[in-house]
């Protein structure tokens, strides 16, 4: 996993004034460094730079980038970010058409993919991938974004200049892109965050690619396609072979994930997701005769403060217990106190350029840093909610008929301390709507689907374009916030293809939550495990953390200068802060409607400082 950055201006001539031009290449990879440092490189051409922060997965001395080929007098030139796990299918016919590897890695084989198939080429692809090519025979930036958008790429059009970067910050460091904010802006903050709407980079003028989705950029302009895309299909197999394609798919997953010239390790939360990934990665590994490291996370106050609710029925440690001695593991429990949580919240904000999922990002961030001491590669088990029906929405009639964002359809906790003049001004309850409504009329569905079965679509849909991402953009900045390269099985795209057509008569086998999953895991865990009931990341349930986050904000409340006053109401947020806060019930899914409501507001404050857009 590396971090990538550069531009392309057609009307001005690089060369000219390389020192100045490569000092900037050199600015925006420092600003995405942490994404990896074993190696860097650029590269300047009268139109363009590119710029290259590297951490070595694959071909660890070879695969350096910016990776240049020569083909029949014309370069072609590649700066790419992420992993792609189908090499061997791609491979053998480029080296029958005459190219010659010259690594080991993966880098090579997409840019010869690129000069052979041209614009095709990403549609071959498995795996998680952001890439830019320079194309000097088209005189033409390709940038490309995977399926799903589990690796981020951003960018700007401005005066017919474009830049782009694995993170928003790799922009700020070109000098005619400032940060600034609209009323968009805050409506993306206020409205649906820390949810994106598809496309948005949040500040103003700034993008993002796609997920699957390619851009040219040339002489001609500016222009995204799409390359993938979901489609509705009739489902035609029988639920015996519904099970034994998905058991299929998830082990194969998992193989290819498996890639790697440096150790692989997985997250183990003792919950279905994690422990299947971790059960089938750990006797690949022992088949190689090696032992596979797990992580688990928790907060050191929960010992003696968890209780369990609708929201959170259990703790993980017990699961994990279980789970361990039947399998050919090497496992650390990791913890993160209070405090620690509490002091990450704005390294969480610089991390994602953006308010976030307050703690959740936190102490992610916290657990890679101590994973990244031990290991460079991690399996997770984020994405199987979203594709196969585990969120309360998809069968709580409450939740599933909502007329709205189903994880944020309630304005109300959004909306609680902010002035009305804001939520009125802004008309946070309409934007909203209005990105719902775009996205349900944009969901792939079958002319003679009942009613019933179209709202299941627009559910999963809206599931891989918002919530989905959002966890996954968490992943990607939280790991490699410490060149963590995070790898997401469940996301492989022939997965979520094949299950998006699956009925939720089969999704919901047994009358229970992914019920699909479970059978197709049937033997790999035991029962208890296979049929736990889903809980979410973990919380902290010490009432220090809410102390410090409420002094924090009383503090923040008293500073005339802070720029959230300009929202905030602070007589209704003085109240919010004396009120008994509900620990199970969330306001965004994964976030409780207690002290992280007050995190996120504290998080909207640290942006608008860190990047001046009050």
């Amino acid at each position: 996993m590396c971090g990538i950055a550069g531009f392309c201006d057609f009307k001005d001539n690089f060369i000219y004034d390389r020192e100045k031009w490569t000092d900037i290449l050199i600015n925006m990879r420092e600003a995405i460094a942490h994404r990896g440092r074993d190696q860097t490189g650029e590269y300047l051409d009268t139109n363009v730079g590119l710029s290259h922060t590297r951490l070595s997965i694959r071909d660890l001395e070879g695969a350096v980038q910016p990776m240049v080929r020569r083909v029949n007098g014309t370069d072609y030139v590649i700066v790419y970010n992420g992993e792609i796990y189908n090499t061997d299918e791609i491979v053998p016919d480029l080296r029958k058409k005459g190219y010659e590897f010259y690594t080991t890695g993966d880098t090579e084989v997409i840019l010869y993919a690129y000069i052979e198939y041209g614009l095709e080429c990403a549609e071959m692809l498995n795996g998680i991938f952001a890439f830019a090519i320079w194309d000097s025979e088209e005189e033409r930036l390709v940038l490309c974004r995977d399926q799903l958008g589990v690796k981020p790429l951003f960018y700007t059009v401005q005066n017919g200049m474009l830049a782009f970067g694995s993170e928003i910050k790799a922009l700020f460091c070109h000098p005619k892109i400032v940060p600034q904010a609209d009323d968009d802006s805050f409506r993306e903050i206020f409205a649906v965050g820390p949810a994106r709407t598809p496309g948005s980079g949040v500040f103003k003028g700034i993008n993002e690619i796609l997920p699957g989705h390619m851009a040219i950029f040339s002489k001609e302009g500016f222009r995204q396609m799409r390359y993938w895309a979901l489609e509705a299909r009739h489902h035609t197999d029988s639920y015996a072979e519904t099970v034994e394609k998905v058991t299929f798919l998830v082990r194969d997953a998992i193989r290819r994930q498996m890639v790697s010239d440096v150790p692989v390790c997985s997250f183990l939360s003792g919950g279905l997701d994690s422990s299947v990934i971790t059960a089938v990665a750990s006797k690949l590994i022992e088949e190689d005769g090696g032992t596979l490291n797990t992580f688990s996370f928790d907060f050191s106050g929960n010992n003696r403060y968890f209780h369990a609710n609708s929201f959170q029925p259990s703790r993980d440690r017990p699961y994990v217990d279980m789970l361990l001695p039947l399998m050919n593991v090497h496992h650390t429990y990791l913890e993160c106190d209070e405090t620690e949580l509490a002091e990450m919240l704005p390294d969480a904000v610089y991390a994602k350029d953006l308010p976030g999922m307050t703690d959740v990002d936190a102490s992610l961030m916290y657990f890679c840093s101590l994973v990244k001491k031990q290991n460079k590669v991690a399996l997770t088990g984020e994405c199987a909610d979203e594709i196969f029906g585990g969120y309360p929405w998809f069968y709580r009639e409450d939740l599933l008929s909502a007329d709205g964002f189903p994880w944020s359809h309630d304005m109300a906790a959004r909306t609680s301390i902010l002035r009305d003049d804001v939520v009125e001004g802004l008309d946070l309850a309409e934007y909203a709507r209005r990105r719902y409504l775009d996205s349900v009329a944009e969901t792939p569905e079958l002319p003679d689907e009942s009613r019933e079965e179209k709202r299941r679509r627009e559910i999963s849909y809206l599931n891989i374009r918002w919530f989905m991402q959002t966890l996954l953009d968490r992943m990607d900045r939280a790991s490699m916030s410490y060149a963590l390269e995070a790898r997401v099985p469940f996301a492989d795209h022939r997965i979520v293809e094949y299950l998006y057509n699956v009925p939720w008569s089969m999704k919901f086998s047994h009358g229970v939550e992914k019920g699909l999953l479970r059978d197709a895991c049937e033997g790999l865990l035991p029962r208890e495990i296979l049929f736990r009931k889903k809980s979410p990341y973990p919380k902290t349930y010490d009432p220090l953390y809410e102390k410090i986050l409420s002094e924090k904000f009383r503090t923040l409340l008293r500073d005339k200068a802070a720029p959230i006053h300009r929202f905030i109401d602070k007589e209704r947020a003085e109240r919010f802060l004396d009120l008994p806060k509900d620990y199970g019930k969330p306001w965004f899914e994964q976030l409780m409607a207690g002290p992280q409501m007050i995190a996120y507001m504290l998080q909207v404050n640290e942006w608008m400082t860190r990047y001046s857009v009050a």
